[in-house]
């Protein structure tokens, strides 16, 4: 048998978000920029990051890993010569930062970082568990 639904012309989320984007500034007022977009794979003992971050220097990223958080921060500044008068700046300047976490803890000293063509690789290697002790009881 066939089932039967009302139709709601404005119960879909997609029309609803829409309207109110409409009256939101192009900018959000959070960071005004979008997040650093992330990719991440497992590969056997270790985590492969693709973060694109694009137009930024290699020394303005910062990746911090405590336990199983990694966090990784940029700095765009740009200064503008004299004589020169901007018509339209839809670029990011400012900070962006992204963090994430992941299942297991990681070793800070065994992972490592590579920065190409606008895209961050951090290969994260997984710390190997420790065996618990057992204790004599006295």
């Amino acid at each position: 048998m066939n089932t039967v639904q009302v139709y709601g012309p404005f119960a879909d989320a997609g029309l609803d978000e829409l309207v109110r984007g409409f009256f939101r500034p192009a900018r959000t007022a959070r960071t005004g920029a979008a997040p650093i977009a992330i990719d991440v794979i497992e590969k056997g003992d270790s985590y492969v990051v693709y973060a694109e971050i694009p137009g930024v220097a290699k020394d303005a990223i910062a990746v911090t890993i405590e336990g199983n958080a990694v966090t990784i921060a940029t700095e765009v500044k740009r200064e503008a010569q004299e004589g020169e008068r901007a018509l339209r700046s839809e670029r990011h300047v400012g900070a962006r930062v992204r963090s994430f976490t992941l299942p297991v803890e990681l070793d800070e000293a065994a992972s490592h970082a590579k920065y190409d063509a606008g895209v961050l690789e951090l290969t994260l290697t997984k710390k190997v568990p420790v065996a618990g002790r057992k204790l004599t009881i006295q």
